[in-house]
């Protein structure tokens, strides 16, 4: 039992990171844009996050819990979406590739995370000795009693941090402003087809940029999670948090571009990453083979939606197309 709730807090853990990222994604892909930069972006919001409970640490003598959460989620949101106006420049308004875009943000983003990163840890005294003990610790305050009280149960949903909840809060909130808002309506017109929603009095450049520059808000949450609950207020250089990032590109297909599919595929995603370690005999070369098993599914839901032409699973009609104006 005891591997079970193991692998469930693990499944938990990872799928929290994955949903922020693929949520957002979600978001910028309604309206048109294919925004590959994800890992990046997540790599920024962590960093940012993590750069401000540092200084905040240690320039106050009594942090309180409150504002910590309050400076660190803003960096993190605002850094990401700084990230999200880099790609929608380039993309939107310099009608650059945006899958080369992406992949480029990506590298940048990393590169970018990485430097912070290492000056971080020199401030601190060495490589690995930076730690925010004490925001990470506000982050991962669980429930107070439910956590506790109620066993295995408890053990299973209410172990985690106040992140882990935002993010389903978030999914369903993204889902309800897409399909129950006339913006949200709007938005999904102009990731349709951008020359009937500009004809119809849509500004098709400004739902554009915010749905980009918010969605990468949204995904570079998962980046700050992952920094400050996950490895608990430090930073990590072995690429994990790309990783993530691609499996939430890949959950974004595998949801067939639905915020309330991508809760449960999150955490789908987070189990299928973590099962190989609690798989007895298992050889390195065979753990491998399970470390893909996130990719392989989604391929499987991508044939199966190929197959099938349902118009509810179809990607946005415009999505990875530049809008020319001139060309209505």
């Amino acid at each position: 039992m005891s591997q079970i709730v193991s692998l469930f807090q693990a499944a938990v853990y990872f799928g929290t990171v994955i949903l922020f990222g693929a949520v957002g994604e979600i978001l910028a892909e309604k309206s048109g844009n294919l925004n590959l930069g994800v890992p990046g972006i997540m790599y920024m919001g962590g960093i940012a996050g993590l750069i401000a409970a540092f200084l905040y640490e240690n320039g106050t003598a009594n942090p309180v819990p409150a504002v910590a959460i309050l400076v660190t989620l803003a960096a993190a949101f605002v850094m990401s979406m700084i990230g999200g106006l880099i790609y929608s420049v380039l993309t939107i308004t310099l009608r650059a590739n945006q899958n080369v875009t992406g992949l480029t943000l990506t590298i940048f983003g990393s590169g970018f995370a990485n430097l912070f990163g290492g000056n971080l840890n020199k401030m601190a005294g060495g490589a690995g000795q930076i730690s925010v003990a004490f925001t990470s610790g506000v982050y991962r305050t669980k429930i107070p009693f439910l956590s506790d009280s109620t066993g295995v149960f408890g053990e299973m949903f209410f172990f985690y941090g106040f992140l882990a909840y935002v993010a389903i809060i978030v999914a369903l909130a993204v889902k309800w402003f897409l399909n129950r808002t006339s913006v949200g309506l709007n938005l999904r017109a102009v990731g349709e087809n951008p020359a009937t929603a500009d004809a119809a009095g849509i500004n098709v450049t400004k739902y554009k940029y915010v749905a980009t520059c918010v969605g990468a808000g949204i995904s570079g949450l998962g980046g700050l999670y992952y920094t400050m609950d996950y490895i608990k207020g430090t930073w990590a250089t072995d690429g994990s948090i790309e990783k993530l990032g691609w499996l939430a590109v890949a959950l974004v297909i595998f949801a067939t571009w639905k915020p309330n599919r991508a809760i449960w595929g999150a955490y789908l995603f987070g189990l299928l990453s973590w099962v190989y370690y609690y798989l007895p005999g298992l050889t390195r070369s065979s753990q491998e083979i399970f470390k893909m098993l996130p990719y392989v599914v989604t391929l499987l839901v991508l044939i199966v939606v190929s197959l099938r032409r349902s118009k509810e699973s179809q990607p946005p009609a415009s999505l990875g197309l530049a809008y020319f104006r001139e060309d209505r």
